[in-house]
């Protein structure tokens, strides 16, 4: 569970998110680069974090949310390619955590079954990997992964002991 003091949830709703002003907003001018006034007009597209994005949102819906490029088609069917290879590290190292944030901001509503097709395709590579590979070749394997799979891996390599002879996760 996200919290308030947790570092990473911090810099998870710090990633910048397109969004387009329904309403023109007065003062807020330094928000977008390309006004000349203090004031941003209504259809001028802005990058802002996603924390000041969601604000605006549930704020009388002064901006609506556009998918992050992390989200993008083209990754969409890089994962349904192969979902193994695709290094969503780069593209967003909170993928996941701000997929589950932004399904329920967005109009996209087949974005909340991409995220669990990727998650659940990729989590049997972590799980595999994290089981049977050895030190030697865990770093080559561990910096692709997002913030939630490197945790998820880090534990079981360290916690083999944990896991019984038919695969199972014993806690």
């Amino acid at each position: 569970m996200p919290g308030y003091y947790d570092i990473n949830d911090i810099l998870m709703e710090d990633e910048p998110i397109s969004v387009v002003f329904q309403v023109t907003a007065n003062g807020v001018g330094l928000l977008d680069p390309g006004a000349e006034s203090n004031c941003v007009e209504k259809g001028a597209k802005v990058d802002l974090p996603f924390w000041l994005a969601h604000g605006l949102l549930s704020l009388e819906q002064a901006v609506s949310i556009n998918p992050p490029p992390c989200f993008t088609q083209k990754t969409r069917k890089e994962i349904q390619a192969d979902a193994a290879c695709v290094d969503l590290r780069i593209r967003c190292p909170y993928f996941y955590e701000l997929g589950c944030k932004i399904v329920p901001l967005v109009s996209d509503k087949s974005m909340a079954l991409f995220l669990r097709y990727a998650f659940t395709s990729r989590y049997k590579e972590v799980l595999s990997k994290s089981h049977s590979s050895s030190t030697m070749t865990v770093p080559k394997f561990v910096p692709r992964l997002t913030k939630k799979k490197k945790l998820v891996c880090l534990n079981l390599q360290g916690n083999r002991w944990l896991l019984s002879r038919n695969g199972v996760l014993v806690v």
